[in-house]
């Protein structure tokens, strides 16, 4: 076996972590920051704090809506122009992370955004960007992955490139003390799928299977104690390093179709990611399991269970943690209709990126009946 792994070169992790910005600001040109975040952060403080931790002079983009659009990339593009910003910083969930991945890309590029979408595709460098989450979800600070919605197309589309890996990220658990419970459930099962399906992906490799199984053991073992209290530190600290682990092991070895199927039901209804990808779940993950049932059961392992455990096993167990954490369980729930299903099924046969790493092949029409197991 051959593979490479790359992730985020520099990484801060801790409580307080936050602090250490001002310093890594140093390493990099003088000039304006432009701070990349979201209404509910800015809202709560935590833009704030990490203009005081920057120590420079710092502008605030913060018109990111949830799965933010190709408009918004640009339109955070143009902020960063115009700011004449040396520096990029990403501060908030797997959203304000992706549009200022995207913004220091297109940023300076002659480059259409069209052209980007895709596996290394891009043709430039961009501004240098220091990515500081705060949820246990996305990993995307540690990932060479943006997703934005095309509103034209209903779909959900991706850039892949290695220039989309921050030269910084500062993964500060005190940072997500703050977050509600209904966040906390999303985006703690869309970390828990990514190990997963990194796990399961026929692209898996030695190096992500050990990432994907400690993001598993600690996602498995600390969600339910974050949800239920947001102040308990050891699970929120365990709940951001899981997630940051998942995000290596994805970033190289691929999620599979649970998250293809989560792309059109995300961007044409707006169901939120993490809960889109728990809906999608139990059908997928139980078709999946013929593809590598061994895998499947290792994974149970992993999070825990019983050492003699089945691919079975290890699914009822994360159908339980959903419910347990109270993720809705039907797209019907969200407006979805048996009339909607054959133009979804069509979109997720339009996501061969991550249909390509999926441990067994699936046709449209298996589409369409997934979908409907969990109308």
């Amino acid at each position: 076996m051959s593979f490479i792994h790359q992730t985020t070169p520099r990484i801060h992790f801790g409580l307080g972590a936050l602090q250490r910005l001002g310093d890594e600001l140093k390493r990099f040109a003088e000039g304006p920051v432009l701070i990349v975040t979201d209404p509910g952060v800015l809202k709560v403080g935590i833009a704030e704090q990490a203009v005081k931790a920057a120590g420079r002079d710092c502008i605030i983009f913060s018109n990111i809506e949830p799965d933010p659009s190709i408009d918004t990339a640009l339109a955070c593009a143009k902020a960063v122009r115009d700011a004449k910003a040396s520096v990029i910083i990403g501060v908030g969930g797997g959203s304000a992370m992706d549009t200022a991945k995207v913004a220091s890309i297109l940023a300076h590029a002659k480059q259409p955004i069209a052209e980007m979408f895709g596996i290394e595709l891009v043709k430039d460098a961009g501004v240098p960007l220091i990515l500081i989450p705060t949820t246990a979800g996305t990993g995307s600070e540690v990932t060479h992955i943006a997703i934005l919605s095309d509103e034209q197309e209903h779909l959900k589309k991706g850039i892949v490139t290695s220039k989309l890996f921050p030269a910084v990220a500062i993964v500060d658990p005190e940072l997500t003390l703050g977050v509600p419970k209904s966040v906390t459930a999303a985006s703690g099962m869309d970390a828990l799928l990514h190990a997963v399906e990194a796990f399961t992906s026929k692209n898996a490799n030695s190096v992500t299977d050990t990432l994907a199984k400690r993001a598993m053991f600690l996602i498995a073992n600390n969600l339910k104690a974050a949800f239920e209290n947001g102040r308990n530190v050891e699970a929120r600290s365990a709940m951001l390093e899981g997630a940051m682990l998942a995000g290596m092991a994805f970033a190289n070895a691929g999620v599979t179709a649970v998250h293809a199927f989560a792309y059109p039901i995300g961007a044409e209804f707006h169901i939120p990611h993490g809960v889109a990808n728990s809906i999608m779940m139990g059908p997928i993950l139980t078709f999946n399991t013929l593809g590598n049932p061994k895998k499947f059961a290792e994974a149970g392992v992993a999070m825990g269970l019983k050492a003699n455990v089945s691919a079975e096993d290890t699914i009822d167990f994360m159908k339980r943690l959903a419910e347990d954490i109270q993720i809705p369980k039907h797209l019907a729930d969200f407006g979805v209709r048996d009339e909607h299903v054959p133009g979804l099924a069509s979109g997720v046969m339009k996501v061969t990126r991550l249909l390509a790493n999926n441990p067994r092949e699936l046709t449209r029409e298996d589409a369409m009946r997934l979908y409907r197991e969990v109308l």
